[in-house]
């Protein structure tokens, strides 16, 4: 199992990265800010305008520590790497099952894991905060949630599970905004907004898939997955469809419970947020510099991994669930087993 290493987020738009000898150097302005040894990440990514020096980007390159660009906002752009992990032979399969009925199995398994820890969200909140939140809403959403994965289970083809999960999606957001238990006149959510996201929380979740999509790719790269080609979502150019798959089983359990907890705690407030004359809703430096850094603690954090039977540490889920993918392209195993929070 691979050690679960640094990664180094840089929010600052005017720092520049370069390299001296095997050390990663942060620059402002010509200013040297800090200095890092090149071995103790795992990746690099950055909020920036300035950009990365070549030597530096060759040397996380040799590393294979990839490099990853954000607008200072957030928006993905693109990603550097370096030589290409696996073999031709996963990836001809891997495309293979893309387009078979083969591939039907990993789709049920992952919407169905979505859904049960979607679900097991609604119901450790409703445990939790009987005094404080609507329950008749969150049992009606517990309900419809449980009898939609009986559909899942049913199903015969992925168009049918696709509108199973936009339905199990719209009603788990709809539940979602009784979860958010402070500062009810900034946070809210009335429905999923993106592309862009139209409220505080939808630019919080936004921001943390985005980050999170982008561990699952390194890690999808880091076994030889082509995170590029889904079994789920659809081919598109650019879009990381694999990935995207990946993420569905942990976006409740994950990252929305860590969403919740930066505004229930008061972590986050009004204040970390731009608004836009049109109403897109944006993290700004502050507010995405508190996000990562809670985010870094809580990669360190354990939970139960039900399929190794240990636990293990939430940074190390992307990479664990990679190799579990190759090992089911490959055939090693006869089916995906999905990350699902049982504890």
């Amino acid at each position: 199992m691979i050690n679960l290493l640094n990664i180094l987020y840089l929010t600052n738009p005017d720092y520049y990265i370069k390299r001296e000898g095997e050390n990663i150097v942060v620059t402002n302005n010509g200013s040297r800010i800090k200095a890092f040894p090149i071995h103790i990440f795992r990746q690099i990514v950055l909020f920036n305008y300035m950009g990365v020096s070549p030597g530096a980007m060759k040397l996380c390159m040799e590393k294979n520590i990839p490099i990853t660009f954000f607008t200072p906002y957030g928006k993905y752009c693109g990603r550097v790497v370096g030589s290409t992990y696996g073999n031709i032979y996963n990836r001809k399969k891997q495309y293979e099952l893309s387009n078979s009925s083969v591939s039907l199995d990993f789709v049920k398994n992952i919407i169905y894991a979505k859904a049960y820890n979607s679900r097991k969200v609604l119901i450790r909140a409703k445990l939790d905060n009987k005094e404080k939140i609507n329950t008749s809403k969150l049992e009606h959403t517990i309900d419809y949630i449980k009898d939609q994965m009986k559909d899942i289970v049913r199903s015969g083809n992925k168009d049918t599970i696709r509108g199973i999960e936009g339905n199990i999606a719209r009603e788990y957001f709809s539940a979602l905004d009784e979860l958010i238990l402070k500062q009810r006149e900034d946070f809210y959510m009335v429905a999923r907004s993106k592309r862009p996201p139209m409220d505080r929380f939808n630019a919080l979740l936004s921001f943390m898939y985005s980050i999170f999509t982008n561990e699952i790719t390194a890690a999808l790269e880091g076994v030889g997955v082509d995170p590029y080609a889904g079994f789920f979502h659809t081919d598109r150019s650019g879009r990381c469809s694999m990935s995207l798959d990946i993420i569905e089983e942990f976006r409740s359990i994950i990252i929305d419970k860590f969403c919740l907890s930066l505004i229930n705690y008061g972590r986050l407030n009004k204040n970390h947020f731009i608004v836009k004359e049109n109403g897109a809703t944006l993290l700004n430096e502050k507010g995405r510099d508190i996000v990562l850094e809670h985010w870094n603690q809580r990669e360190h954090e354990k939970v139960q991994h039900y399929y190794l039977e240990k636990k293990v540490e939430v940074g190390l889920l992307p990479h664990i669930q990679a190799q579990l993918l190759n090992s089911y392209i490959r055939g090693d195993i006869p089916s995906y087993p999905p990350y699902m929070q049982k504890e």
